[in-house]
């Protein structure tokens, strides 16, 4: 290639960490808030990817290793993402703005042959980075102050195989390997002593599982064509080890623990940590002008440590729409014709349930994929710009509503490899 978490929503307020992945007091439960969500211009599509075959010849799907076979070309893309969350609550009136960003996704496939293709990518897939203060003063004038925050990130590594058995059938398997550490912290301190106690829980993980996935494309009358997908995700190869420490001590020179004094410990396993889950997609489109197509994700709830006691998270669902329009490829003399326009929306029902209200979430996306040449009809390189506007969560039982503006640039490298030239 040439080229909280709602248990401290009583508190006072919260405050986290620009600069960093995560930003969202939610993030505090299970493996914190899950960040993998596609690509850049599948994201600028409402995320719909389970039944996304891309009509040219430059791209890989990951989501479903199975709809990849237009991919002619080896590509490398690099990813990121900035994130604005504007956090309100009810209580005492409290209002937040975070910021963060950070690199969201890099991946190399190519073509094995006609019929196989093959891809490698780095993605994060949760993290934690939250802090929520909570003081209250007793009746004999008593300061007590109880800190939670919460830091760590999850990341996951893939290799995605795709084989065509047909030119309308095609299947695919993808592994995931996640590993990271995640870390619970619960301080608590009075103005009348000089010790914390503090309880840490640390999830260190090291696991694997598969996604299996199969695309069908049937050609139709005057250029039409219709898609159809699933996917299913499987299996726990590996463990989570959670240590839980309960001790005293107090800080010096800043993050220091000094004079610590272990009241408990404890250490468990588990495998069931990222969750069984599901997609089906379908899709319709004129080749090479416009496509649309819709999806439904289901994924399974799982029980999982939270400083030393079980939480569950609720079974949760998506529903996605959206699509692409590109005016005409060919013209070489009108670039924005050479453009393709990106449009979508979704509505999750989360998997937090706090206080009997739902955390779910609602958000409309667009986007563009601007060509980086006039010289080939194959779209070979070009980069994707995408928008997200949304909201989170809710003000109803003290809880806090989280509205984001999350914007997504991505660059997308391809062009032919392993070819011998041919001279005269």
């Amino acid at each position: 290639m040439k080229r909280i978490f709602v248990l401290p929503l009583l508190a006072a307020g919260f405050f986290l960490n620009a600069q960093s992945i995560g930003n969202s007091p939610y993030a505090a439960f299970g493996i914190g808030d899950v960040k993998y969500d596609n690509t850049t211009d599948v994201n600028a599509m409402g995320g719909i990817s389970t039944a996304y075959i891309w009509d040219f010849n430059n791209n890989f799907n990951f989501s479903n290793p199975a709809a990849n076979k237009n991919l002619e070309l080896a590509t490398v893309k690099i990813e990121g993402t900035n994130e604005n969350n504007f956090f309100k609550s009810n209580f005492d009136n409290a209002n937040v703005t975070k910021h963060s960003s950070y690199l969201s996704n890099i991946t190399v496939a190519f073509p094995l042959s006609s019929k196989v293709k093959f891809g490698l990518g780095y993605q994060p897939y949760s993290s934690k980075k939250y802090s929520v203060l909570n003081k209250q003063t007793l009746s004999d004038g008593t300061v007590k102050a109880e800190m939670f925050r919460g830091e760590g990130t999850l990341s996951t590594v893939q290799a995605a195989l795709s084989y065509q058995v047909s030119p309308e059938l095609g299947f695919g398997l993808r592994s995931n390997f996640y590993f990271g550490n995640l870390y619970d912290i619960n301080e608590l301190t009075y103005s009348t002593a000089e010790l914390i106690n503090g309880y840490e829980t640390k999830n260190k993980i090291k696991t694997f599982n598969f996604t299996l996935g199969s695309a069908y494309q049937k050609k139709l009358q005057n250029d039409r064509r219709l898609t159809l997908g699933a996917t299913y995700t499987f299996g726990n190869t590996g463990q989570m080890e959670t240590s839980y420490t309960n001790s005293t001590y107090y800080y010096s020179a800043g993050e220091t623990k000094n004079n610590v004094s272990i009241i408990d410990q404890n250490f468990s396993s588990d495998k069931n940590l990222i969750p069984m889950e599901f997609s089906l997609g379908a899709g319709y489109g004129h080749d090479t002008k416009w496509f649309l197509g819709t999806q439904f994700d289901y994924k399974k709830g799982e029980t999982i440590q939270f400083l030393g006691q079980p939480f569950a998270n609720q079974n949760s669902y998506r529903f996605a729409a959206g699509g692409w329009y590109l005016p005409n490829y060919n013209n070489f003399r009108n670039y924005f014709s050479r453009v393709t326009y990106r449009y979508g929306a979704y509505y999750e029902k989360g998997n937090l349930s706090l206080n009997g209200t739902n955390i779910n979430q609602f958000a409309i996306t667009g986007g563009v994929t601007l060509p980086f040449e006039n010289r080939s009809v194959n779209r070979m390189s070009g980069i994707d710009l995408g928008l997200e506007i949304g909201k989170r969560g809710t003000l109803d039982n003290n809880m806090i509503r989280q509205n984001f503006i999350n914007l997504r640039v991505g660059i997308n490298f391809a062009d032919k490899w392993f070819v011998k030239r041919l001279y005269d």
